[in-house]
């Protein structure tokens, strides 16, 4: 059995799409499946589907809902046997299904596998899940529920969560080169989300390697005039740190050449640098003092005095991506590169 809320809700049985019935049916599977796997209590099925006053045969309705779904969901059972699929737990009821029989589980599989591919410095890894974790949609989560009240949060996290894969799909896409192809389908996604700020940065940088810089400082511009215009604040950080990376031709937006080994070491020792840095996050822009006094311990580790630094500060802060600019820088500059990573459990030492 395999189960689609990624578009309209769908269930599909070897022979084919299962006939879900009318709105109350095809409410509670969705239901059921947003909780799979776990009870879901009767009580909070009937307020979902009926509201806060449900008519006095609520319960009896819902009893012949489950009922009609059980057969549709185990056309084999025998008479007796069993429940597998669609079981009875107080207070209520449980989908029991594997995660690959849905579709939204999938997905999730396949960008957790992409990120990982990320981390490993696989970028044309991470980008290939990606179009196969969004292929999986087949329009609007839950289309033809989008009127029901119980739907109306779920329907908002689900595209979140496509949003948030095909941005990630987008960083790898400039990593690989494509920015020419992207401007087309960033110019879409900024038209119809103009307050996710992240689409308009990867619109800016596609068009500043496609050397249409013009352009992309106009977008910029448009953006924050609606943004003062209708909300009253400034573009975020990044976009600031952008634009002026743009205005001055900062090298940093660069698309990075492919990784090569240094000129010390043999390539199975080079390979094996290149698999354990960091992938590149494409922009880097702010942050240059504190780039300049490493770049100047890398000089004096040249000359043959030894540093040592710390990168601390609160997470998200920026400390890894820093970090990677300098490995970068020394990697450019032909030094060897090696990355050690502590036991993140517990008991660990401090750094």
């Amino acid at each position: 059995m395999d189960f689609r809320i990624l578009g309209p809700l769908e269930a599909h049985a070897a022979a084919g799409p299962l006939p879900l019935g009318g709105a109350k049916p095809r409410a509670l599977l969705a239901l059921l499946l947003l909780n799979a796997n776990q009870v879901v209590s009767s009580n909070r099925l009937i307020e979902e589907l009926w509201g806060e006053q449900p008519p006095d045969t609520a319960t009896t309705a819902l009893q012949g809902h489950v009922s009609a779904l059980r057969k549709l969901l185990e056309p084999g059972r025998a008479r007796g046997e069993p429940n597998r699929v669609l079981l009875t737990r107080p207070p209520g009821y449980l989908l029991q299904i594997e995660p690959e029989q849905l579709d939204l589980r999938r997905f999730e599989r396949l960008r957790s596998t992409a990120r990982e591919a990320f981390g490993a410095g696989d970028v044309p890894g991470a980008q290939a899940k990606l179009e196969q974790a969004l292929s999986l949609w087949r329009g609007g989560p839950l289309a033809d529920l989008v009127y029901e009240p119980f739907a109306q949060t779920e329907i908002a996290r689900l595209e979140e969560l496509r949003l948030g894969a095909l941005e990630e799909r987008i960083e790898a896409d400039l990593a690989l080169g494509c920015h020419s192809e992207l401007i087309g389908e960033l110019e879409a996604l900024t038209a119809e989300h103009p307050l996710r700020e992240r689409f308009l940065a990867q619109l800016m940088l596609a068009l500043y390697r496609a050397g249409r810089q013009a352009e992309a400082l106009e977008a910029h511009r448009e953006s924050r005039r609606a943004l003062v215009g209708e909300l009253g604040i400034e573009p975020g950080r990044e976009l600031q740190e952008l634009e002026r990376a743009i205005l001055t031709q900062d090298p940093s937006l660069d698309l990075a050449s492919p990784g090569s080994g240094s000129g010390s070491g043999s390539a199975e020792a080079a390979e094996a640098d290149e698999a354990d840095e960091p992938p590149s996050r494409g922009i880097f822009v702010g942050r240059e003092l504190e780039l300049a006094e490493l770049v100047t311990g890398i000089d004096d580790a040249f000359a043959g005095r030894g540093r040592l630094f710390l990168l601390a500060g609160e997470p998200g802060l920026g400390k890894s991506r820093l970090a990677e600019e300098v490995v970068a820088n020394g990697r450019a500059r032909g030094a060897r590169v090696l990355i050690g990573r502590c036991w993140e459990a517990g008991g660990a030492p401090p750094y």
